[in-house]
């Protein structure tokens, strides 16, 4: 269901109930957003991210070169995933197109995150998406990512600069994934943007930043891609908003899932 949004210039606070966000002074009033799937059911739970200009990479000096160098972006409204897509999800995609479904590990399906995906199975997946829906879903640019996972703030993580451990499942605590949605989210409404699974992005990597962070990479390249966000055996570090990891488009491993985007005004 498609929801109305609602735009008010004015000054406000980001509210408790992640409804209303403060970008550029903009106030942007959303609702949860699923498209049809023409096969039935529905795609994912997506929600807007207001357009907006932050400083990205590495502003608190903690991180590394890697993060270099802090730049200014801005970014057009795009809805996102509330939740890494999960196998419910992903499993749905696999019968439909005949697919072989992903390995869970043992860690259980359903509303757990899709793990031992590529990058070329992710970018299958929101393909599909357009095919079942007619609206345009991709992966995030590496932009867009840090864009949303920072929501508006300057820290290391969008709770502060300490790690805390109710917030992310990270550092091997429980020893596999938790189900999405089980952490608070952030404050534009997205769960587990940090911690649980690497997410991969549609950029190339490159170090140091010089552009390709602001947009997709051709399916037939075989540079390397952006993952973001840490997973459930990464450290503190690797937790961090600014931080980045890249791996070859082929790669599976069981600290690898994703989730998706698409155009926010169609």
């Amino acid at each position: 269901m498609f929801h109305v949004f609602d735009k008010i210039f004015d000054k406000l606070s980001i509210n408790s109930n992640n409804t209303t966000y403060v970008i550029n002074e903009s106030i942007i009033n959303t609702d949860i957003i699923t498209d049809p799937l023409k096969n039935g059911g529905e795609g994912p739970a997506m929600v807007l991210i207001p357009a907006g200009t932050f400083r990205m990479g590495d502003i608190t000096g903690h991180g590394f070169d890697r993060e270099q160098p802090v730049h200014k972006v801005s970014v057009e409204s795009f809805l996102m995933g509330r939740y890494l897509v999960t196998f419910a999800e992903y499993d749905h995609f696999c019968k439909a197109t005949k697919r072989k479904k992903p390995d869970a590990n043992g860690w259980g399906r359903g509303n757990q995150p899709v793990i031992n995906v590529s990058w070329h199975d992710a970018v299958a997946y929101t393909e599909w998406l357009t095919q079942q829906t007619n609206q345009t879903y991709r992966l995030p640019t590496e932009a867009e990512w840090e864009y949303a996972a920072r929501a508006g703030t300057k820290t290391d993580y969008w709770w502060g600069n300490e790690i805390d451990e109710t917030k992310a499942n990270y550092g091997g605590k429980l020893g596999h994934t938790s189900p999405v949605g089980d952490y608070d989210p952030n404050p534009f409404g997205l769960y587990d943007m940090l911690g649980n699974v690497w997410e991969w992005t549609s950029s190339e990597y490159e170090a140091p930043y010089n552009g390709k962070e602001k947009v997709c990479i051709s399916k037939k390249s075989n540079e390397s891609r952006v993952l973001r966000g840490g997973s459930w055996s990464g450290s503190p570090t690797n937790l961090r908003t600014a931080n980045r990891h890249w791996n070859a488009p082929g790669n599976r491993t069981v600290n690898y899932g994703f989730r998706v985007v698409r155009a926010a005004w169609t």
